[in-house]
């Protein structure tokens, strides 16, 4: 399942995939082929959190720099 920006995962989701993702990795019982394949993917879903994360982060950022009585603007993030 390939997700693209302008349809970034869910974060939960992408970080329980991920925690899943490295106990399986941890439990060392993969081919290095199988491994590499999680690694990737694993690699993937660091990304889409941290993108995430910056996101939410930017969103509150904006939050707090405005008054009681500002206008609400859209949100743009920096990477679309």
């Amino acid at each position: 399942m390939t997700e693209t920006p302008a349809n970034p995962p869910d974060f939960e989701r992408a970080l329980g995939e991920l925690e899943t993702t490295v106990a399986t990795l941890e439990h060392g019982a993969l081919s290095l082929v199988h491994a590499l394949v999680h690694v990737e993917r694993g690699g993937a879903l660091a990304r889409d959190c941290q993108a995430s994360l910056k996101q939410a982060e930017q969103k509150v950022e904006i939050l707090l720099q405005k008054s009681a009585t500002a206008a609400p603007e859209p949100f743009e993030p920096d990477d679309a």
